[in-house]
């Protein structure tokens, strides 16, 4: 049987994210770096949204997301690691379309 390539499609409220590369080693504000091990304080990630169910209402594909990653699943395709989520573990969105926004831009 060939290779038959199937596309996946998010569920109900599930959103589908890439982490960011820029969230693994930081660097202070004094140049001094902070590997991605660092024991911290709980630390929230941005993410970009590669897909969402047919239930999610605030979140696009495209959109920058904010959420904790170690709450969430991880899946591998293609050898790409994406984290699956509910809608309502997303704390925060940086999109160009604004309705009310902060007034603190990425």
């Amino acid at each position: 049987m060939a290779d038959v390539k199937l596309e996946i499609q998010m569920l109900h409220d599930r959103v589908m994210v890439r982490i960011s590369p820029e969230d693994g080693e930081r660097r202070s504000s004094g140049g001094i770096v902070i590997p991605a091990t660092a024991q911290m304080a709980k630390r929230l990630a941005w993410g970009d949204v590669m897909g969402v169910g047919t239930n999610v209402r605030h979140v696009k594909v495209g959109d920058r997301v904010l959420f904790n990653p170690e709450e969430q699943f991880e899946v591998e395709v293609q050898g790409q690691t994406y984290l699956v989520m509910r809608e309502r573990d997303v704390h925060a969105t940086a999109t160009e379309r604004t309705d009310q926004g902060t007034g603190l831009y990425l």
